[in-house]
């Protein structure tokens, strides 16, 4: 079954090669991928959709598509990633959405409700999130998720060091979101 998880206004689901475009035109803008140092070309959204592909396979998780049900397009990718962070194995939650729908609460909603599957559905009890420090966006979803900032981490992508903070959050007896 392609679909993960359904919020009130979100349908997530694992990608398609179908998606290829949609997600290209998301992932093609540096304003977008600025964490990345660059928008990425079509053949690097086709390969990043292969690698969720093989991370659902090997993981039972990765980025999944999110669509909006109002207007039944995609409008970025949430999910859970395992990643190394300072030398240890972790769960990260993710999310990258397009411009045009920053600010309407997609992003707090799709990572709220991979949170929940990450405790539900895989029993992880501790979740982390990396974010660029100038990414103040990110960092308030995380902040709004109930995550502390832990420390921080250096990331090398394509030779560059790109400083990140670490945030984590544990699961509590009873989730209750803020």
């Amino acid at each position: 079954m392609d679909t993960i998880i359904e919020t009130a206004r979100l349908t997530i689901r694992r990608f398609h090669e179908s998606d290829i475009d949609a997600l290209y035109e998301i992932m093609r803008k540096p304003e977008v991928m600025y964490a990345w140092e660059h928008g990425f070309t079509k053949e690097e959204v086709y390969d990043w959709i292969r690698y969720q592909q093989d991370r659902y396979q090997k993981d039972g998780y990765g980025y999944f598509a999110v669509v909006s049900k109002e207007f039944g397009i995609l409008i970025g990718q949430a999910g859970l990633l395992r990643n190394e962070i300072a030398g240890e194995i972790a769960v990260e939650v993710g999310y990258i959405f397009d411009d045009s729908v920053w600010g309407n609460g997609y992003a707090i909603e799709a990572a709220r409700s991979c949170v929940d599957f990450a405790y539900q559905r895989f029993g992880i009890n501790r979740l982390y999130a990396t974010i660029r420090p100038e990414n103040i966006s990110s960092v308030r979803v995380a902040e709004k998720l109930g995550m502390m900032k832990v420390g921080d981490c250096v990331k090398i992508y394509r030779d560059i060091e790109m400083p990140h903070h670490v945030f984590m959050l544990e699961k509590k007896e009873e989730q209750e979101w803020p």
